[in-house]
């Protein structure tokens, strides 16, 4: 039997310091549900490596279209039950009575609405919630749904969760959750990490070639994206933009192509594997993210560490996820982010500087030292715990 290596040593011997033994995981949607994204992807690399280290993990999410409702995943328990909405107070009420046996310690994943867990957890517990969604309710929901989301994320979360130990993924994300409520001393900043697979390698593309990923969605704002890839076309000879995902813009974006008659600038790749994502990122000339609410971005850091670098629109989660000037740019407006797409498809000095730069952000991150940290969390809860009772 091989030997076990130190960082997962590690792992289990924080663990068995602190008597956690099995830790239960709430989250809205698993990591295969086809809207998955970021956060299950977050959610996953954590539960793996504690998983690795001997730490029972129960994942309890929503159904996931076309799995079965429990399976075993990179060594931990997934338990899919109730829809969408349902998945809230069911997970809850199943938590509040131990319907899914003992745990040592709880994570919540806030991502939307909150399981508040505030109200019926006593154990070591965490939060994650990785950013505000602010004016993402407008775009995601019916107005009345909205503002409901709203309130419960801006009023009524920061005073149930008043007490709670929260962890989000960034600098900026923290301020915005300090903005609404929540206080400092209670909120950790843990970075994600980046998958070894993501690295240098291939060969460029002989074309300026801008590359963007994520879910089709109306907080993307890839319609900018594309408007601002045409615009520095003019200027740039040759630039394309491909875009790698699935989701219900996907027409409205193919219109909007159409419209413009960038047939020839614009490509929709649709969802891709592993192999290829990483391919893609070694391709590109540069990373390009015009969303509007981000916890971090991690295709951004995923791109720097196979050496391409960002641009980016200046906001929370972006302003860490990208070390400005050094691994990429972040816009302003738009009409900044055609001149930083430009810029760098042009500038080949100023390309080569920043593809440097997006190596040496992208080594501070890995998710050993996230699953660490949020351990480490969940660690000193416990003691807390002991000490109160």
């Amino acid at each position: 039997m091989p030997p076990t290596p130190p960082h997962i040593q590690k792992l289990g011997d924080l663990a068995a310091e602190a008597g956690i033994r099995r830790i239960h995981v709430l989250a809205w949607r698993d990591l295969d549900d086809v809207e998955a994204g970021g956060s299950e992807v977050h959610a996953h690399e954590i539960s793996k490596l504690w998983a690795e280290a001997g730490i029972e993990v129960v994942h309890r999410t929503s159904f996931a279209q076309g799995h079965p409702v429990e399976v075993q995943r990179s060594g931990y328990q997934v338990v899919r039950r109730a829809g969408r909405y349902l998945v809230f107070p069911r997970a809850a009420a199943a938590e509040a009575f131990n319907r899914n046996g003992r745990r040592d310690a709880l994570v919540e994943i806030w991502n939307g609405m909150p399981f508040f867990s505030p109200l019926w957890s006593r154990g070591p517990r965490v939060v994650f919630l990785h950013h505000v969604h602010a004016d993402m309710w407008k775009m995601v929901l019916p107005p009345r749904l909205a503002r409901l989301g709203d309130t419960i994320e801006s009023r009524i979360g920061p005073r149930v969760y008043r007490r709670s130990h929260m962890v989000t993924l960034s600098e900026s994300s923290k301020a915005e959750m300090l903005e609404i409520g929540f206080r400092d001393e209670l909120v950790d900043v843990v970075p994600p990490g980046i998958d070894p697979r993501f690295r240098p390698g291939g060969d460029r593309s002989t074309t300026p070639l801008v590359l963007a990923v994520g879910r089709l969605v109306p907080v993307k704002r890839f319609d900018r994206l594309i408007r601002a890839a045409v615009r520095a076309r003019e200027q740039v000879p040759g630039l394309e933009l491909r875009i790698v995902g699935t989701g219900p813009e996907r027409e409205a974006l193919d219109s909007l192509v159409a419209s413009l008659g960038a047939e020839h600038i614009v490509t929709f790749t649709g969802r891709v594997d592993d192999d290829e994502l990483v391919s893609l990122y070694q391709q590109a000339w540069v990373v390009a993210s015009t969303s509007v609410r981000e916890g971090w971005g991690m295709t951004l850091t995923e791109a720097a560490a196979c050496g391409t670098p960002a641009v980016a629109t200046r906001i929370a989660g972006h302003e860490d996820a990208v070390a400005e000037g050094r691994s990429g740019l972040l816009a302003d407006d738009d009409d900044q982010l055609v001149a930083h797409l430009v810029a760098i498809t042009t500038d080949g000095d100023l390309r080569a500087r920043l593809q440097a730069g997006a190596l040496e952000h992208a080594g501070r991150f890995t998710w050993t030292n996230t699953a660490t940290q949020i351990l480490q969390a969940l660690a000193f809860e416990a003691e807390r715990h002991g000490r109160s009772t």
